[in-house]
Parts: C-alpha cells; structure tokens; sequence
C-alpha cells in the first residue's frame, strides 16, 4: 500500500494551499517550530545530563523530570502541529521520495516512544543523587534518538 495518494491530498487541501500563497504563513509556522525545537531540546538535555550526573547534580533526577515535563509535551505539541503544516504546504508529496523526511519519521517515532515509555517512567523513579550504568545508558540513547531526528529534519532540505 503506497501512502503517496495520502501526501497528495494532504498538499491539496484548502489550509495548504492558504500557506502557499500567504507571504508570511510559512515562515511563522518555521520561527514557532524552531523556537519549539529550542525548547524540547534543553529540557530533554536537562533530564539527561542529569542521568548522566553532568548537571543539576543536587537535584534529584525526578524533580528535574517533574519541572521539564510541561515544557517538553508542549514544545512536542508545537512541533507536530507546525511540522505537519509546514510538511502540507511544501509539496507533501515530494516528501514521499526523501530519504531523510523517512528516517526523520521512524527516528521521531522512536525517540516519542522511548521519551514516555522508558526516559520519563525511569527518571520519574531515579532518588539516587549518582547516576547508574542504566541511567547513563537511558540518558545517550535518548540524546542519540532526538539529535538524529534533529539531523534529518535538517537532511530533508539536501537529499
């Protein structure tokens, strides 16, 4: 099953076509995306510098996971919404052929994933003021998953 018909109708749509013939829609949607992409990434850098024991090292790994937590759901709020709309308006369906809009995908998805489902449930429980091996482990995993969803965001534009 091909999903091209589905980037076609999305770069169809009536709310795409508005942001391609605005003058400044897409480049709002752009500074609120980067600026979100700030965000999500100092407080995921927080937590994990944490578990590493680099920073905050007098604040329990779980406090710091508390206080980031708002920021980190809605910066991804942000980043979802304006990726989408900027991914209808730029001719979705070129995307269909890019290699790094995929592997920006599935890397999104897994660093989703591995935020809420091990990141997050494991920081939430970490008392301890020196990081474990599996604190470190969580904490580079996390890092390498969001840095490469970074590194293809910006890939799309070359390949």
């Amino acid at each position: 099953m091909s999903l091209l018909p589905a980037f076609k109708a999305i770069e169809a749509t009536g709310f795409a076509m508005a942001i391609n013939n605005s003058k400044y829609d897409f480049a709002l949607l752009e500074c609120f995306h980067i600026l979100a992409l700030a965000v999500i990434g100092g407080s995921v850098l927080l937590v994990d510098l944490r578990l590493l024991g680099v920073g905050l090292r007098n604040q329990p790994v779980a406090s710091v996971a508390t206080a980031t937590r708002p920021w980190l759901i809605g910066s991804l709020i942000v980043i979802l919404t304006t990726g989408f709309f900027m991914f209808s308006s730029l001719a979705a369906s070129k995307y269909y052929y890019n290699a790094a809009y995929w592997y920006k995908m599935y890397f999104l998805l897994a660093a989703i994933f591995f935020t809420f489902a091990v990141r997050q449930p494991f920081a939430m429980r970490e008392s301890t003021r020196v990081p474990s091996a599996i604190a470190k482990v969580v904490a580079v995993v996390s890092i390498f998953l969001w840095l490469t969803v970074a590194a293809m965001g910006r890939a799309i534009g070359f390949i």
